[in-house]
């Protein structure tokens, strides 16, 4: 990797880290404000609606993001065609919702789902028209000021939606957060980005974008499908109140596992394309960010499921303490997220955008029996089928990832066992000690973070673990370039 490459990268990182854990630490800590205040079958009815607002951000994006970002010289047609689209296509779904909203509702048998739809349904359009800026900055891995914009946004939809709930608005502060905190990254993206649209609809640059883009979109939308299948089936065979538990204990599940993920993945795959046509190169940084990534996934969401009795207890209080099993099942799944999800940043880099489909179809097509299973058998069940998929999804991609860049399935294990093994043995060794202590749910987290901090530095330097060294690497060098 190049020195400007690698320092933009870096840069990139750094940035894209404190935009994710600032905006997510500040939501983190709204959302545990909202949950002392609201009840959980609050968050339930949110929960059932999310599904279907999903769906239409995927189809709205249609993967022409991507497209955009692996696009190595973007012309003015290019970036309005897409805008255009973003735009027709967001008010096409729009106008759908707002004409299903008593089906849904009716589906769930919920009346009051009726003007919560047509409301945060306004959420795709306004998401509809910063596609493009956000897909620019990206592109320049010019996070900085992604992260001042969403930092603004998150506080000032935060306290709104806290003053809210604070007087008796229900369910209706969880909304109108989501559409303030929308609202003003949008405002705040087109009065700092640069770039305005053009009434230019090129059918040449659209057939291009899209002929990589839309297998991504149909990827993206059957896994947004069956990644949120899971609300609507709990909010339809359960309660409300069974999908708060469900959405609260995936909520703090999120924050380490899939936020990390996505930030390394937000400013590794603009980096990553820079070396599509030298693969010796690619394998070498792409292994490096993996193992990297497989390290401080696995550390964070092993530590969670040790420490979940007083994470959910003291921070949301007893009436969510049946999250506490979906939180310790959700973090196992969390912890295999990375390996499942990131090699498959190589079949885009090297455009095989219809393998990343017919991967995609055939594990959610494995996936059916699993729902079948949550439904008759409850929703514990549920996510240990899901455990067991993603063992299935992590073997399938890997080893089609793999191919491109000869980074075979027992080479990866090499990699990044280690560093899961590592994970385990700190985790046991918490939940083990704290069990045999008498001590309250705030000695016990006290105690639980301090003695896994310690257990992890240790052994990773005492058996010399790659992701602790790697990391160690960067943020050494880091402090030294800023220091200079």
């Amino acid at each position: 990797m190049s020195k400007n490459l690698r320092s933009r990268t870096v840069s990139g990182l750094f940035w894209s880290f404190i935009d994710s854990f600032a905006v997510q630490g500040i939501g983190f800590v709204v959302g545990i404000v909202l949950a002392r205040i609201l009840d959980p079958s609050d968050f339930g009815l949110v929960g059932m609606i999310t599904i279907f607002i999903s769906i239409s951000q995927w189809f709205v994006s249609s993967g022409f993001g991507q497209a955009l970002i692996r696009k190595q010289d973007c012309t003015q047609d290019d970036y309005s065609t897409v805008f255009l689209f973003n735009i027709i296509s967001g008010g096409i779904l729009y106008i759908v919702l707002f004409a299903s909203a008593s089906s849904i509702a009716h589906f769930f048998n919920e009346p009051q789902l009726i003007p919560l739809i047509k409301i945060l349904g306004f959420s795709i359009l306004i998401t509809a028209l910063t596609i493009v800026q956000r897909t620019q900055l990206t592109k320049r891995l010019a996070f900085k000021l992604q992260t001042r914009i969403s930092v603004v946004a998150s506080v000032t939809a935060g306290v709104v939606a806290i003053i809210m709930a604070y007087y008796n608005w229900g369910v209706w502060s969880l909304i109108v957060k989501t559409l303030i905190e929308n609202g003003i990254n949008s405002v705040l993206l087109w009065l700092y980005s640069k770039w305005r649209p053009s009434l230019i609809f090129s059918k040449r640059a659209f057939d291009e974008l899209f002929g990589f883009g839309y297998k991504l979109m149909l990827r993206g939308l059957i896994y947004t499908i069956f990644n949120n299948i899971y609300y609507a089936i709990i909010g339809k065979y359960f309660s409300a109140a069974q999908l708060g538990y469900y959405t609260r204990a995936e909520q703090f599940s999120n924050l380490p596992s899939t936020k990390i993920n996505k930030i390394v993945n937000r400013v590794s795959y603009p980096a990553l394309s820079e070396l599509q046509e030298d693969t010796v190169r690619l394998k070498h940084v792409y292994r490096k960010i993996l193992i990297s990534l497989v390290y401080i996934t696995s550390i964070c969401m092993i530590i969670l499921a040790a420490l979940a009795e007083p994470v959910v207890i003291i921070l949301v209080g007893e009436k969510w303490r049946p999250s506490i099993e979906y939180l310790q099942l959700l973090s196992i799944i969390g912890l295999l997220y990375p390996l499942c999800d990131y090699n498959l940043t190589i079949l885009k880099i090297v455009n095989q955008p219809s393998i990343i489909l017919k991967l995609e179809i055939f594990k959610r097509l494995f996936s059916i029996p699993i729902i079948v299973i949550g439904v008759i058998l409850g929703i514990k069940e549920l996510l240990v089928g899901i455990i067991i998929l993603t063992w299935v999804e992590f073997f399938v991609n890997s080893y089609f990832s793999g191919k491109y860049i000869a980074y075979s399935i027992l080479e990866l294990l090499k990699d990044v066992l280690p560093n899961i093994f590592l994970a385990v043995v700190v985790g046991i060794g918490v939940w083990g000690y704290v069990q045999f202590s008498v001590v309250d749910n705030l000695y016990y987290l006290l105690l639980g973070l301090i003695i896994s901090i310690s257990l992890t530095i240790t052994l990773s330097e005492l058996f010399k673990i790659k992701g602790y060294y790697y990391i160690k690497e960067i943020l050494v060098g880091e402090f030294i370039r800023r220091k200079n």
